[in-house]
């Protein structure tokens, strides 16, 4: 029998995670459940410090340099999915904590964000109120076929968002900073400027990683190009849109609305004023939680333990 390890589990809002992986697998793991994310570190440090071991659930919680080395303890940390930016994977290597990750299922973030999109284009949320308060057909929506979806980065989730668009009818443009007119032609997409793609999407759908290059990327400007009847959709990290610029767009009627699952704050306050903005659909960050998903996480990451403990560690997180 292996010997006892103790282990945090980290921002499992729904307190789903021992119910959704193997755990059976590991009897002699001491797991500790927290719902509630910490964002002081002092706080967080006297929380997790007698942990020899850490799941952290996406970028939820970060473990800079500063934290961690506050963690004498931390032999294993493991993140949900194969990257985690909010980690830093050289701090823990040069503390001898190896970091490893999951399996993910599918791309779920690309469900969610047409959900967005049809929950906007058609009123869904708002003629559902509605009509639960008694009133029909108070709203004229608007359908997709002809109309331009543009794509702020055409990754792995920006190609599959472009082939929903394209079977819609909708036609596709993209633009980042590394695209190239090739790249975007192999997946029957346009590759066009920057000015060009706020310009021309009648929906803005937002597909980059989160780095300093892309933090604050849709800004007063971006936004001041786009249409009237425009929506914009961010599934991919709150901070690349500038959220007081976009407020202040929605307010002003400078575009048509917005469908947010990511924000600067997570979990988002209750007096944030993107709650208050109108003409928006406002989801907590959804993208990846799905039952298929959670299962192969957490599958995973009782299989990383396994391995630590076995002295091969798997799916090891370098860089």
């Amino acid at each position: 029998m292996p010997k006892l390890m103790r282990l945090a589990i980290l921002d499992d809002y729904q307190g789903v995670t021992l119910a959704m992986g193997p755990w059976e697998k590991l009897p002699h793991i001491e797991a500790t459940v927290f719902q509630d994310t910490l964002h002081d570190q002092d706080a967080l440090v006297a929380r997790l410090a007698p942990f020899d071991a850490i799941l952290a659930m996406r970028e939820r919680t970060p473990f800079p340099a500063a934290l961690l080395e506050r963690l004498p303890n931390l032999k294993l940390l493991i993140t949900t999915g194969e990257r985690n930016r909010g980690i830093d994977a050289a701090a823990c290597a040069a503390r001898g904590i190896t970091f490893s990750g999951t399996p993910s299922f599918g791309a779920p973030t690309v469900d969610l964000t047409w959900g967005l999109i049809l929950a906007l284009a058609r009123g869904i949320p708002a003629q559902q109120d509605a009509l639960r308060a008694g009133r029909w057909q108070t709203a004229v929506g608007v359908g997709l076929q002809g109309r331009t979806l543009g794509l702020l980065g055409l990754g792995k989730l920006g190609q599959k968002v472009a082939k929903v668009g394209q079977a819609f009818g909708m036609k596709t443009i993209a633009w980042s900073q590394n695209l190239t007119a090739a790249a975007a032609e192999a997946h029957g997409v346009t590759r066009v400027d920057k000015a060009e793609l706020f310009a021309g999407a009648d929906v803005l759908s937002i597909h980059l990683i989160l780095s300093e290059r892309s933090r604050g990327l849709v800004g007063a400007a971006e936004l001041a190009l786009m249409k009237p009847d425009a929506f914009v959709v961010n599934t991919s990290r709150g901070p690349i849109i500038d959220q007081a610029a976009l407020i202040a767009a929605l307010r002003e009627e400078r575009i048509a609305g917005a469908g947010i699952d990511v924000y600067d704050i997570e979990p988002l306050p209750m007096d944030h004023p993107l709650l208050s903005a109108p003409n928006t659909v406002l989801t907590p960050h959804l993208g990846y939680v799905t039952q298929e998903n959670y299962r192969s996480y957490f599958a995973g990451a009782v299989e990383a333990i396994q391995a630590y403990e076995a002295g091969s560690p798997i799916r090891v997180i370098t860089g």
